[in-house]
């Protein structure tokens, strides 16, 4: 009798102890809740001009290391279509364009708060041509005595928007227009000019520094287009607010400033 006395006792303290514990967990407030899953991991998705891209990759590293819960997928391209992505309902948590237009677009639609968004970088166009080509191409008016080149698609790739600029500005547009390849972003515009398919191209100062197989013969002066500032904002709709917080704060730190520095952007902050 004292057995079953004490194997009776044992079963009703472990059902005690048990009920205990489900309703301590049931009891907890959404925070607490919240606070046991905050080592899970998420996934923060990026859609970054395509010129970013070597920067980004950087950063996104070192983040990764400070906050090894979060993982950084980024989506690259040409801005005015990530841009379009976006309004229409693309699961985007930040949004870092090349172009400011593309990006003030989504402030009016009222998918990024102009509160949470930043000019951070700068950059400038530059005319490239293969590094041991034998054509004497040394300006952008120059332009007119080649048979191809290639600029990104003005009403979608940023780039290819301020080069036309440029061309319009030195009156040489209507003469070349003729002899230009469209690409569908600045890296593309890049193969294009490695591989010879054409003899010039105009990108960013960025992307003229990847490649060993071109050179940078001129600098487009800054008043013959709009300013190149890239913008960077968290989408108003992102199911993961704080942590895009953390990396939109984390781009615009010390150490990720002077990585975009290193990759040849200007700061402007």
């Amino acid at each position: 009798m004292k057995k079953l006395y004490h194997l009776f006792s044992s079963i009703m303290l472990l059902m005690i102890v048990t009920t205990g514990c489900s309703i301590n967990e049931q009891g907890k407030n959404p925070e607490e809740q919240n606070n046991d899953s905050s080592n899970q991991e998420v996934e923060l998705t990026v859609s970054a001009a395509a010129s970013l891209q070597r920067a980004l990759n950087d950063i996104k590293t070192t983040f990764e290391k400070e906050y090894p819960h979060i993982k950084v997928v980024y989506n690259f391209g040409s801005s005015g279509a990530l841009k379009q992505q976006i309004s229409q309902g693309a699961p985007v948590d930040l949004f870092f364009s090349a172009a400011e237009d593309k990006f003030d677009q989504l402030v009016q639609e009222g998918l990024i708060e102009k509160e949470k968004s930043i000019d951070l970088v700068g950059n400038e166009i530059v005319l490239v041509v293969p590094k041991y080509s034998d054509k004497v191409i040394k300006t952008f008016e120059n332009i007119t005595k080649v048979k191809r080149f290639s600029i990104g698609t003005p009403e979608s790739v940023p780039v290819g928007k301020y080069a036309k600029q440029t061309l319009e500005d030195l009156n040489v547009w209507k003469a070349v227009k003729g002899k230009i390849v469209y690409a569908k972003d600045v890296r593309q515009v890049l193969t294009y000019v490695e591989t010879e398919n054409v003899d010039a191209r105009i990108v960013y100062m960025t992307d003229a520094l990847i490649s060993q197989k071109i050179e940078a013969v001129a600098t487009a002066k800054k008043n013959t287009h709009e300013p190149i500032i890239y913008p960077v904002g968290v989408i108003k709709n992102s199911i993961h607010q704080e942590e895009a917080q953390l990396f939109y704060d984390y781009l615009q730190n010390e150490k990720s400033m002077e990585n975009f520095e290193k990759f040849g952007f200007k700061c402007l902050n």
